[in-house]
């Protein structure tokens, strides 16, 4: 089966030096000619651009969104005002989780939710029938998958802003986890949120499909660097930001992958929260910590973590950080094994054994916005 492309891969993908990858169906970019290191570096200390527009937009409106929305996620859509954007999950009733998503409030009548691309089809089914809360009314908001018709670009890094101002000079007045869906370049219009998946302040452009590839050459000329699926892997795991079906899955809950603050236990309902709270009341079995490697070697995805003869758990991530030039991984541990910062445990990689040591998450913190 042939994999599908983005409206701005054409404008890209005969670059020299580019190689791509099938991640999920979509034919991306993993690097450009410079490399993962390179491009990884363009975020921490300039503007870096992505192409994300294989990820999925559904909107949700009518009178009964707000209240619909609020059932089926873990945040609170009720104190959110117009402008504000969220980070929240969807949960099954055991309280594993559906995908994690990005929720823009247009209006009290208006929702955009931003979902993985892997997860698209799956999302959609589960909002619009699969769910228990859409089963037991007669009537739903109207439910729209409008992600064919979006071009999606994110463009992160400290210069981000001074770039972007320059040709739309709106956004330097875009706070943190907010947007703007009135803004225009000449005739194309655009919304744009100020949120990210780097560590790094910037921005998110949404607009028309047949528009993404324009936008993404005025970026590019005005010198944003244009990164791919490597360097978006590894900026946003030295930032600890979860990746779905690694950090959180359909076996994994948000109380184990220490999402918690992304957990709203104090709302009357939500899909999953029975669970959740059963988990929170019983002891929550597992933890998401970071480690570093004492001895060399890339931890991944599935290498197992032991202490002594005990199997702990697994790497959910793991890479080499081009910012800490060290071996890097997050990992899922049984909660109760006593381990605390600093302390060593090993990691099985290629059937032998290396240590490494319990650190502080984030691996990278940049001070000041996002």
């Amino acid at each position: 089966m042939d994999r599908k492309t983005t409206p701005v891969y054409r404008n890209y993908c005969d670059l020299a030096g580019i190689k791509t990858a099938d991640f999920h169906g979509w034919e991306l970019p993993l690097h450009f000619s410079q490399g993962i290191s390179a491009e990884h570096t363009a975020v921490r200390t300039a503007a870096g651009l992505f192409d994300v527009s294989h990820m999925g937009e559904i909107f949700i409106e009518g009178e009964q969104a707000e209240w619909y929305l609020d059932q089926l996620i873990t945040g609170s859509v009720l104190s959110m005002k117009s402008g504000e954007v969220k980070y929240t999950f969807l949960c099954y009733p055991d309280g594993n989780v559906a995908d994690d998503i990005i929720v823009y409030k247009c209006s009290d009548t208006r929702f955009l939710l931003v979902v993985n691309a892997g997860n698209r089809e799956k999302d959609y089914s589960w909002i619009t029938r699969d769910n228990p809360v859409a089963q037991s009314q007669s009537s739903l908001p109207v439910i729209k998958d409008q992600s064919d018709a979006w071009a999606q670009l994110a463009l992160q890094g400290p210069k981000s802003e001074q770039l972007l101002t320059e040709l739309i000079p709106e956004v330097r007045d875009i706070g943190y986890f907010t947007f703007r869906d009135d803004l225009f370049y000449d005739e194309i219009p655009l919304l744009v949120s100020r949120t990210g998946y780097t560590g790094e302040d910037g921005f998110e452009i949404y607009l028309n499909a047949e528009d993404g590839g324009t936008f993404w050459d005025l970026l590019v000329q005005a010198g944003a660097q244009p990164c791919g699926l490597g360097a978006r892997d590894t900026l946003r795991l030295e930032a600890k930001f979860p990746l779905y079906g690694h950090e959180i899955s359909e076996s994994i809950t948000p109380l184990e992958a220490n999402l918690s603050v992304f957990t709203d236990l104090e709302k009357s309902y939500f899909i999953g929260k029975e669970a959740l709270a059963r988990q929170k009341e019983q002891g929550i079995p597992r933890t998401l910590r970071g480690i570093e490697m004492i001895e060399p070697g890339v931890p991944r995805e599935g290498c197992r973590v032991f202490s002594g003869e005990n199997q702990l758990g697994t790497v959910t991530s793991g890479t080499k950080s081009p910012t800490l030039n060290k071996f890097i991984a997050l990992v899922l541990i049984e909660r109760g094994s006593g381990l605390k910062i600093g302390d060593e445990l090993e990691i099985e990689i290629h059937r032998k054994r290396k240590r490494a040591r319990l650190v502080k998450t984030p691996f990278y913190k940049k001070t000041g916005r996002s």
